[in-house]
């Protein structure tokens, strides 16, 4: 996918998001990875107005090639991630309301390991472990060490994170292209909407069952 593909596929996966509520006003925001940079959306952007031009183009250290640009103010936490991840090729951070309702049962200063227990098959094959970090405040450049910190671990354990939820913001997911982090995306949201509104909650699948997963589906657990 060139650049002028790959702003034009931003756009729609920016305006599907926002035409279904993933993101509400300006809130959230999307990057992709260049041979030669980045693009990422601009400061208060609004992700159901896209527009190709609009993207923000920067180089391989984060400047901005346009002087009057002013890329997310989350930029330092997207290059982290490209940093930390040689394979995410895109990231989308969203308010996705499940999500944030998810993390608002926790203390917003209590950081784990799993957001969310493995509850479907369909979330453990295509999402994996999902970390919740502590609150910082949005666009806090502390939060690109956190993340790094969190990718290293699944590293180490044998099961590559591809999401991490920042406490009352929102989900950081991150794939090879724009649609296959939006399908990240919309699993993540679905699993947490299942979590919140059902009660009693549900059980968590067995060990046996999570095996036979990654046995049979290849699931990163």
């Amino acid at each position: 996918m060139n650049e002028a593909e790959l702003r034009a596929e931003l756009c729609r996966v920016g305006r599907s998001l926002h035409a279904r509520g993933y993101v509400h006003g300006t809130t959230g925001n999307l990057s992709a990875r260049l041979d030669d940079g980045f693009l990422i959306t601009a400061t208060d952007a609004c992700l159901g107005d896209l527009e190709p031009a609009a993207l923000v183009k920067v180089d391989l250290a984060g400047a901005a090639l346009a002087a009057d640009a002013r890329p997310s103010k989350t930029l330092a936490l997207h290059l982290g991630i490209y940093a930390a991840e040689s394979a995410a090729r895109c990231i989308i951070h969203t308010h996705s309301t499940h999500l944030v309702r998810a993390s608002l049962t926790v203390a917003a200063d209590e950081a784990r390991d799993d957001l969310l227990p493995p509850i479907t098959p369909y979330f453990v094959m295509k999402v994996g472990h999902v970390p919740l970090l502590a609150y910082r405040r949005p666009g806090d450049p502390a939060v690109a060490g956190l993340v790094a910190e969190a990718i290293e671990a699944g590293r180490r354990r044998g099961a590559p994170v591809r999401s991490v939820m920042l406490s009352r913001l929102g989900p950081n997911v991150w794939h090879e292209t724009p649609a296959a982090a939006m399908a990240v995306l919309e699993e993540l949201e679905e699993t947490a909407r299942l979590w919140v509104t059902t009660n009693p909650k549900p059980v968590a699948l067995s060990t046996a069952q999570i095996d036979e997963l990654r046995r049979h589906s290849g699931a990163r657990w």
